[in-house]
């Protein structure tokens, strides 16, 4: 049966009420407070408080705290005013009582429904916001990687007009060269016509007597310029392949870091990245990233370490750096030559392969489609490239 508190205190001034209400060992998260404008209910069994204000209260203004083994109300009166007693004068009236419960009771229920509806309202919006920011983010990444596309589709462009421009010069350099070789052939021949006919001149009795002069036995020396490509040397390849060649060799020389945390070894990129291939194997992906981000300080020109570290990206799902990544690889393997043409492809399909983990099907089939132009005989390609082909087909049906 609860135990109404009785020993209660009151004070008050003009504007405020102050109500303490002793409950013995009260913890705030066991005692249940139901107020309203004119009445309170405190339940902390077996402890109970009821009351029925003279006046009405502001309860919204009002607050009430809970510690040292009592529960304090600070309520702001309506009408400044003192009331001299603190219960209605109806207090002994049940049916003014029951009719004050239950009107509190429906009041605190409608308030707990508008809070409700006003927590629910508040988490739509916050929803709402959070995906607005989401398509802003992905928008912008999208944006971003069109920027980066055109900006290599620009620099293609200019690298070809210079090529073009290269080779005209060279074929006007050949074609001098060529008209130059000839003009000294022929004038060489009209000096032999010369000597021959100021030869057969000569008397031929002082020819006899002097003896036929016979000509000085030459040799020829050939050399072969050693071939560093499998294929045969192409006269329009040649100025791609001599470029290549320079940035192997820019490529493998390393930068001087100083590092006391590391050791001469591992200031080596090469064992680095063979470090790095060794943890990509074990599927310590993150320790493959470390190795070659590593390596890169030492040498930032080599491919490998680019299309490596895409691979990781690719296996952690990492999907903007391994495009990233990838972009870069094939920015250092260029011009194309047959040398880096297994290089290139690995790295088309792994940035085609990235692109189509974010949905972006028309980015990575033209990646696949490039990738086969390389290496047309590659099945997998050939069926991914497919699926993707439908994809883009449904979606632009529908």
């Amino acid at each position: 049966m609860p135990l109404a508190v009785r020993d209660y205190t009151w004070e008050e001034t003009e504007n405020m009420l102050f109500l303490t209400v002793p409950l013995k060992g009260v913890k705030a998260n066991k005692v249940d407070i139901l107020s309203t404008e004119d009445y309170i209910k405190v339940s902390y069994p077996p402890y109970f408080f009821e009351c029925f204000l003279h006046e009405s209260v502001d309860d919204i203004s009002s607050t009430a705290q809970i510690g040292n083994g009592a529960v304090v109300f600070k309520l702001q009166k309506k009408e400044p005013q003192l009331w001299n007693q603190l219960h209605h004068d109806s207090s002994n009236d049940k049916e003014f009582t029951r009719q004050k419960r239950e009107e509190a009771i429906a009041q605190n229920q409608e308030r707990a429904q508008l809070s409700a509806k006003e927590k629910a309202e508040k988490k739509r919006e916050n929803e709402k916001y959070a995906m607005n920011e989401m398509m802003k983010l992905e928008q912008e990444e999208r944006d971003r990687i069109a920027n980066i596309k055109e900006s290599e589709k620009k620099k293609a462009m200019e690298e070809l007009e210079i090529w073009k421009e290269q080779q005209r010069q060279a074929a006007e350099q050949e074609k001098n060269r060529i008209l130059e070789e000839e003009r000294t052939k022929q004038a060489a021949l009209k000096e032999e016509m010369r000597k021959e006919k100021k030869r057969k001149s000569k008397n031929i009795f002082e020819e006899a007597s002097n003896g036929i002069p016979t000509r000085d036995v030459g040799r020829i020396e050939i050399k072969f310029t050693p071939r560093a490509f499998p294929t045969p040397v192409r006269e329009s390849q040649s100025h791609l392949e001599e470029e290549w060649l320079k940035k192997q060799a820019e490529a493998r020389r390393v930068t001087e870091i100083e590092d006391k945390d590391l050791t001469e070894e591992e200031k080596d990129p090469v064992y680095l990245r063979d470090k790095g291939v060794s943890f990509f194997k074990s599927g310590n992906y993150q320790a493959a990233v470390n190795a070659f981000t590593t390596a890169l300080r030492f040498n930032p020109k080599m491919p490998s370490l680019y299309s490596n570290r895409a691979a990781c990206h690719l296996k952690t799902r990492n999907f903007f750096k391994c495009i990233e990544d990838c972009s870069k690889a094939m920015d250092l393997l260029s011009p194309p030559v047959p040398q880096n043409a297994d290089s290139r492809c690995k790295a088309l399909i792994r940035r085609g392969t990235a692109f189509c983990e974010l949905e972006m099907y028309v980015e990575g089939l033209q990646d696949y489609e490039a990738a086969l132009k390389i290496d047309p005989n590659n099945k997998q390609v050939c069926e991914d490239a497919d699926k993707m082909r439908k994809i883009i087909q449904s979606s632009s049906e529908s």
